[in-house]
């Protein structure tokens, strides 16, 4: 199977690489998204979100023709959908659902422009059973064509699933240096998933089952959020008890079988945050493991907030004529992890909302962004540098581990009021 043209469906923070790789090996690509102004960014061969040496792929595959962006999509003989798949949940922030519009929208969109021998490959992380049903869509658009769950084999379109497992930071080289996981719905559904990526990926590429590949990525990353729970549930335990957590956890990784995870304000992303949400409700009465892991993910942006309130209350018991807002808090990071602009459900950005619902001043420092996002546009909100946050702030409190702050450790640790949630002076 020739793929010469291959359609990216979402331009985000795994699409634009994506997307990008594929241009660098010749390939035409046209990249599709609804943002408009994230299309021009693109076309000018600029890029729209951080990631490093992103910029200097997409600009000489810009320069040189094989990649430009578009909002609608058009023939190619490869699309690769890769949009965001949150959750929702009821009134009492329980039973969290799979919130597909976002693939349902990109099949409908795509369907348009399929003809016989075209692939479609699904790599949004996705609840088990969502690529049946992005081919189901795409079946619904398209009577004239004929899909894996209809005619097997005989298909006129191939369907798979590979789901990204890549850093952020380290996007552009994991594309390529990672084994990839390609479920297709038939064994040639596979086939031809395995063969298109094998174009960039210098890892293996592994088949199986659409759902096996499904539940792969949930797994990993149900697993490193279960490892991530342990630490965390073990630094406010250790707080209770007087330990220092980050000691504690150095010496019993001196076990050779022992290997604790960092502790930290919670957990962000797009991934480790929300995928286990979708093995637990896939199968709520057996996922009792999977699912208190994130109850207590979920529950230290809480415990963090809970030593800003103390910190505050101690000022006010030494000032006692200080009012709240003549206090400031300093909070050092609202990307969900170091050295990136990422903000998606990121607990940093939650946790500085709730400190400044306290009526203090807040300054945020984060070196990676230029404007405050909408939900702390607030008056008593500023950005400020890290300078001026030493220089102003009455607390500082450490919500990730960047590495401008990690440079100035010593001097942020010389402030006497410090709620280190990430274990920078640790």
């Amino acid at each position: 199977m020739e793929f010469n043209t291959i359609s990216m469906i979402g331009l985000g923070y795994i699409g634009l690489p994506t997307a990008a790789v594929f241009a660098s090996r010749r390939k035409q690509v046209i990249g599709v998204d609804i943002d408009q102004q994230a299309v021009d960014t693109i076309n000018q061969g600029e890029i729209h979100i951080v990631e490093p040496e992103l910029d200097m792929v997409v600009r000489a595959a810009v320069k040189e023709g094989y990649l430009r962006a578009t909002t609608q999509p058009e023939p190619a003989d490869a699309f690769l959908v890769a949009v965001p798949t949150p959750f929702h949940t009821d009134e009492n922030g329980q039973n969290h659902k799979a919130d597909l519009r976002y693939i349902r929208a990109a099949s409908e969109a795509l369907a348009k422009q399929l003809k016989p021998g075209n692939l479609v490959v699904l790599e949004s992380t996705s609840p088990v059973g969502a690529t049946e049903q992005m081919a189901e869509w795409l079946a619904a658009a398209r009577p004239d064509l004929t899909f894996p769950q209809t005619h097997g084999e005989a298909s006129d379109i191939r369907i798979a699933h590979c789901p990204e497992r890549v850093l952020p930071g380290h996007v552009v080289r994991e594309l390529v240096e990672n084994d990839r996981v390609i479920g297709g719905m038939t064994p040639k559904c596979a086939e031809a998933a395995c063969a298109l990526y094998k174009i960039v990926v210098e890892g293996e590429c592994i088949p199986t089952t659409a759902r096996t590949a499904e539940m792969s990525k949930l797994t990993e990353n149900s697993f490193r959020d279960v490892n991530i729970a342990f630490a965390n549930e073990l630094s406010t335990i250790c707080h209770e008890l007087d330990i220092n957590v980050w000691e504690l956890i150095s010496l019993a990784n001196r076990h050779p079988r022992v290997n604790i995870l960092t502790p930290g304000a919670g957990v962000g992303g797009h991934c480790i945050a929300v995928d286990p949400w979708f093995i637990v409700d896939a199968s709520p009465e057996r996922a009792q493991l999977i699912r208190t892991a994130r109850e207590v993910n979920d529950g230290k942006p809480e415990w963090v907030l809970s030593r800003v309130s103390e910190a505050l209350e101690a000022l006010h018991r030494t000032n006692p004529g200080a009012t709240r807002g003549d206090l400031t808090v300093a909070c050092l990071g609202v990307a969900f992890k170091p050295d990136i602009d990422d903000l998606r459900e990121s607990p940093a950005l939650g946790i500085t909302q709730k400190v400044a619902e306290l009526g203090c001043r807040v300054q945020v420092v984060e070196p990676n962004i230029e404007a405050l996002p909408a939900s702390l546009a607030q008056e008593h909100v500023e950005l400020a540098t890290l300078d001026e946050a030493l220089a102003q702030a009455d607390v500082v409190c450490v919500l990730v581990k960047h590495k401008p702050f990690m440079e100035q450790a010593e001097a942020i640790g010389g402030k006497e009021a410090v709620v280190d949630a990430v274990g920078l002076l640790g």
